[in-house]
């Protein structure tokens, strides 16, 4: 079972926090701390007492924005250690998600908490640890339909139209979904959803971007270089990508 720190500067907030990390079956014992220079002295105390000692922390759960030493800070230094624990950043701004899986976090979490998304952030760090778990209880959640793609917000999931989506563009492990109402950050590889929406007209124009072919507003040439108008946002093409896109928008009706 799970041992796990969480870290938050607003007492309310940890203390619900530890509160639903205990009620979780895979969690052994969860502590609080309540800023990162706490949280740095515990996990010292758990890396001296060793993976299996009395002290020992599997996982921190560890918000961003914290005064003095924040989270991404904390993260950054216990990247240096030889086994240091599982990271799950816990926040109310989606805007660090490129940053924390720079820094290898298990799962990224917004506020406010939900218990069925913190069981899955604790069923994804048991999964990296390798740590035999008794399952989680089964909450019923609803499958959106092939027409939307579910996106979280301020601890809220709605569901967007895929029709909606103008381009998609890659941050590591996430994709940022572009609309013409905002973006959406979630937690997929381009290459899935270039493939899971091949057949409803997105395509591949380079390394970064996927774009759906009816928001392709004009395609654009000059001096050798290729590019796509969506919307008022201009993208560039890759050569490779060059000969697809122009047939593809020939025979669009």
């Amino acid at each position: 079972m799970l041992r796990a720190l969480a870290v938050d500067d607003e007492r309310p907030t940890l203390e619900e926090l530890v509160y639903l990390l205990n009620a979780d079956p895979r969690i052994g014992t969860a502590e609080g701390a309540g800023d990162a220079t706490e949280a740095l002295r515990r996990i010292n105390r758990a890396l001296e007492s060793g993976p299996d000692g009395p002290d020992a922390i599997d996982v921190v759960f560890l918000d961003i924005q914290m005064p003095g030493l924040d989270g991404l800070d904390l993260a950054r230094l216990l990247t240096g250690f030889a086994r240091p624990p599982l990271v799950v950043f816990v926040t109310a701004h989606e805007d660090f998600a490129v940053q924390a899986f720079d820094l290898k976090a298990v799962d990224y979490v917004l506020k406010p908490v939900r218990r069925e998304r913190l069981a899955e952030a604790v069923r994804r760090a048991a999964e990296r640890r390798g740590t035999a778990t008794s399952p989680a209880p089964r909450i019923p959640v609803h499958e959106p339909d092939p027409d939307h793609i579910a996106v979280e917000l301020g601890g809220v999931t709605r569901f967007v139209p895929v029709d909606d989506i103008t381009h998609v563009e890659a941050q590591g492990d996430y994709a940022r979904l572009h609309t013409d109402k905002g973006s959406h950050l979630v937690r997929i590889p381009l290459s899935t959803l270039e493939e899971r929406w091949r057949a409803r007209g997105f395509v591949r124009i380079h390394r970064r971007h996927l774009v759906a072919l009816r928001h392709i507003g004009e395609l654009r040439l000059d001096a050798g270089s290729v590019s796509v108008l969506v919307g008022t946002e201009e993208l560039q093409v890759s050569r490779r990508h060059t000969r697809e896109l122009r047939d593809l928008l020939m025979r669009r009706p």
